[in-house]
């Protein structure tokens, strides 16, 4: 009779990591904790899923994160709403694209028709609540706006922002990354009173449903820091820079590039995106339709394109180093200044920006070799508006994220492995007057803090270093009824099969010294 029990695998994207690779991740993992914690860092968990709204807001309501790849756990909206959010994308796309909006209106007048129904249905909204006010301010702008043809772009992209939070508020998402959920605990815990400058780091699992490929899953693991507080002095991202290029040294990734940018100000950054925006608007037929569509959006994220026929066209743009206030290039020449004093080896990559308006003057990235097209191990910036933006009060904020997964691998295909202690002791014990020597024994060498096989049931003397040697322990301890009787132990190097009788105090002694030696 066929056996038709179910065979339970991994889901696609995720991944189990078993020994001895675990032991290379908790070295990297603790490696870090080690070293943050030498620049005072100190660390802080946050919950692995938060408020939908809170990454809408944060990571932007536009961006394929958002749209495409959270998971995200409660309610479900109703088909209608969902139908209409998406239709009212597509027309956008379309309108963008024919220079024709009304196909744009039509769409948003379903989709106020599928809010009312959600309203009066309860599925969402309270009055006074966000979503309500979002759909009176589509409204207004529908409204407003009308048929004028100045000002539709900016009215369909502010509707598109309000429209992408409706029905969001009380759905819940894995996290997509941690700075977002770093920041709501600044605001929510008033860690705006502690003194000084608030350095927090952080290492755990992200969640994004996205096609997985080499060195990426869907559920994949970051070491983060960010810094907060009220200057955004060059020296304090120039100390998270030297941190990060002295983790990537000390875990043997030394085929590494540093690329910093500056991305200018509030005051500098919007004219600069309106410069490109018609400079892109003058080659748009020769740009793909992702880029076309970005043009309006978010033009900086043309810059971010990997299509090879458009990187001809993309390195003729205007560049923002060009466009910087004095202000901004006197903050981006005294972080070269710092990291040149710290011997610091980086590149200037005027393409390294970030799409989101809380971004702000400092932007780096380190790719490495091994890795592909998609080299990048970790990336960050300086997001001097974040936390205003989520409610709490004016913070200046600088932090990072390395892809723990990709950083492993490019350490296990081309970086310096570390020599990692494993199993250090195997008792072999025979002859059950033995036993007791061997469980006393193994307990005092476990306080030593080494690794220590004890067999729960008796083996036979070969068995019993046949199976110390596939474990890998580096010895075994032999003992049996001559050495019970001696009070000695008999202790093998499975390497050279050199042995030595030692007292209990002389083999504390031994592996004691040994232990400090290897680490």
């Amino acid at each position: 009779m066929a056996d038709h029990r179910r065979q339970f695998r991994a889901i696609k994207g995720t991944r189990d990591i078993l020994p001895p690779d675990s032991a290379l991740w908790n070295w990297f993992e603790q490696t870090a904790r080690d070293l943050f914690e030498s620049y005072n860092f100190r660390d802080i968990r946050t919950p692995a899923f938060e408020d939908t709204n809170l990454f809408a807001r944060s990571v932007g309501e536009e961006t394929d994160i958002v749209h495409k790849e959270m998971y995200s756990i409660g309610d479900s909206l109703s088909s209608n709403l969902s139908f209409a959010r998406w239709m009212l994308s597509k027309s956008h796309e379309t309108s963008v694209r024919t220079h024709d909006i009304q196909p744009f209106w039509k769409s948003v007048d379903s989709f106020l028709r599928a809010c009312d129904e959600a309203f009066a249905s309860e599925e969402i909204g309270r009055k006074g609540d966000d979503d309500v006010q979002c759909f009176e301010k589509i409204k207004a702008i529908r409204s407003e706006a009308g048929n004028d043809p100045e000002n539709t772009e900016d009215a369909a992209r502010e509707i598109l922002s309000l429209a992408n939070t409706i029905g969001l508020h009380g759905l819940m998402s894995l996290r997509p990354e941690a700075t977002a959920s770093v920041a709501r605990a600044y605001i929510e815990n008033g860690m705006q009173t502690l003194p000084g400058n608030v350095k927090l780091y952080y290492i755990g699992p992200m969640f994004r449903r996205e096609r997985p490929q080499k060195g990426r899953y869907r559920q994949f693991y970051q070491i983060g820091a960010e810094v907060l507080g009220q200057s955004d002095a060059p020296a304090i991202d120039a100390e998270v820079l030297e941190m990060l290029v002295v983790f990537f040294k000390r875990v043997g990734l030394t085929r590494t590039t540093l690329y910093v940018n500056s991305i200018g100000c509030k005051e500098c950054r919007p004219k600069y995106v309106e410069v490109l925006r018609e400079k892109l608007r003058e080659v748009k037929d020769q740009l793909g339709p992702d880029s076309q569509r970005r043009i309006d959006t978010n033009p900086l994220r043309v810059l971010d394109s990997k299509l090879p026929e458009e990187q001809a066209i993309i390195a003729k743009l205007p560049r923002i180093s060009d466009h910087l206030c004095a202000e901004c290039r006197e903050h981006f020449a005294k972080l070269k200044e710092e990291l040149n004093m710290r011997g610091i080896a980086y590149e200037e990559n005027w393409r390294l920006v970030r799409g989101l308006d809380y971004y702000t003057r400092t932007t780096f990235e380190v790719t490495a070799e091994g890795l592909g097209s998609q080299n990048a191990v970790c990336g960050g910036g300086r997001y001097d508006g974040l936390v205003e933006l989520l409610g709490g009060p004016p913070t200046k904020g600088i932090g990072f994220a390395i892809g723990s997964d990709r950083a492993i691998l490019s350490i296990q295909e081309g970086g310096t492995l570390p020599h990692l202690s494993g199993l250090a002791v195997f008792v072999a014990w025979m002859g059950q007057a033995a036993y007791p020597t061997a469980v006393h024994i193994t307990r005092k060498l476990r306080e030593a803090g080494l690794a220590v096989e004890l067999p729960a049931e008796e083996m036979k003397f070969k068995k019993s270093l046949g199976l110390a040697d596939k474990l890998g322990a580096r010895y075994a301890l032999i003992i049996g009824e001559d050495e019970v009787a001696a009070g000695t132990f008999t202790l093998k190097r499975l390497a050279d099969s050199e042995q030595k009788k030692l007292s209990e105090y002389e083999l504390l002694e031994y592996l004691e010294s040994e232990r400090r030696g290897r680490g």
